[in-house]
């Protein structure tokens, strides 16, 4: 069985508009194979105002704490799809993608981009998804998005 990793597929087009941003119902997480994945990945551009991507890096799709980072954030998903999670992956170092190019990691790297396309943290080790929702929901983006969503 060829190596599967997890990464987004995105339910709608990507370049919406922002004013549909609360609209757009992104997945988390879903199985693709590696070449599949790097092809559909939105760009971090295109994620602007839409999003949080949380990317993930490592230097190999087998990278044990690689998989142990999408096992966690897989166990949260719809938690983080409410906080319009959007999961990248790069397990290609040598192919200096976009991703790598704009965020430069080494070795494992977990980075959480806010939706005004802020680095807001990087991590060197895998970090449950309840650390993660943790710090989203400090973000001043993410509480003006929960005190819009009250009546």
């Amino acid at each position: 069985m060829p190596p599967v990793v997890i990464a987004t597929i995105l339910a709608m087009s990507i370049v919406a508009p922002p004013a549909f941003a609360e609209e757009i119902r992104m997945p988390v997480v879903a199985v693709q194979e590696q070449a599949e994945i790097e092809d559909e990945q939105p760009t971090l551009e295109e994620l602007r105002w839409v999003a949080r991507p949380v990317v993930v890096f490592a230097d190999s799709p087998n990278d044990p704490r690689f998989l142990q980072q999408l096992q966690m954030l897989e166990e949260r998903e719809e938690e983080l799809e409410d906080r319009r999670v959007v999961v990248l992956t790069d397990t290609q170092p040598g192919e200096q993608g976009p991703l790598r190019q704009q965020l430069r990691p080494r070795d494992f790297t977990l980075v959480l981009i806010d939706t005004d396309g802020t680095v807001v943290q990087r991590r060197p080790a895998p970090t449950s998804a309840r650390e993660l929702l943790n710090l989203i929901d400090r973000l001043p983006s993410r509480r003006q998005e929960i005190g819009s969503r009250r009546p």
